[in-house]
């Protein structure tokens, strides 16, 4: 006879190791109401680091969004060096690479749901903002964000509030924050 699970306790279920295969790890996934699964997108235009755009992909697999890549990048961008910058989770996102930000704007990915810019200059802070399923969550380049049609572009701009007196959070660490409050908004839950 089994014990039921007590309040407040997590329960995990461990599957088999297809992504790590090299390091024998478990990838773990949570079996409760809330698993994250969200069906929103992050989109980040040009970016300037390429270990940043790594972390971010992982961000993306674990939380469940899809993956947009407006470029021009301030670095050489490979499918190699996608697949080598996800690293274990490569199996777990397929990021869309965008020629240009025009190209984005034309593209399926592109044009569905509202353009959420998260921008240091936004009047609205992510506490105060209600995420919508098909969010495209757009993050600009870490050195000088987005230039003005794309800030103008965007159906709303967010801020994730900071001290005061300090400039601004890392592009993946504001992505991931956002995607754990979307989350948390829209109990998003596995459905596939």
């Amino acid at each position: 006879m089994t014990t039921p699970p007590q309040r407040g306790l997590t329960r995990y279920k461990l599957l088999p190791d297809a992504l790590t295969s090299r390091r024998r790890n478990a990838a773990c996934t949570w079996t409760g109401p809330n698993c994250a699964r969200l069906k929103m997108r992050i989109v980040f235009f040009q970016p300037d680091i390429p270990q940043n755009l790594g972390a971010s992909m992982r961000v993306a697999a674990c939380f469940g969004a899809g993956l947009d890549i407006v470029e021009p990048c301030a670095f050489p961008l490979t499918d190699k060096k996608i697949r080598k910058a996800a690293m274990d989770y490569g199996a777990a996102i397929q990021p869309v690479r965008h020629a240009s930000w025009h190209t984005y704007r034309q593209s399926a990915e592109g044009a569905s749901g509202r353009l959420v810019l998260f921008t240091t200059r936004a009047a609205t802070d992510l506490w105060e903002f209600s995420f919508q399923p098909g969010d495209r969550l757009l993050f600009g380049r870490e050195s000088a964000g987005v230039p003005d049609d794309v800030h103008d572009a965007a159906d709303c701009r967010v801020r994730i509030p900071i001290r005061a007196g300090m400039r601004s959070l890392n592009v993946t660490v504001s992505a991931g924050i956002a995607l754990a409050e979307a989350s948390r908004q829209l109990r998003a839950t596995t459905s596939d």
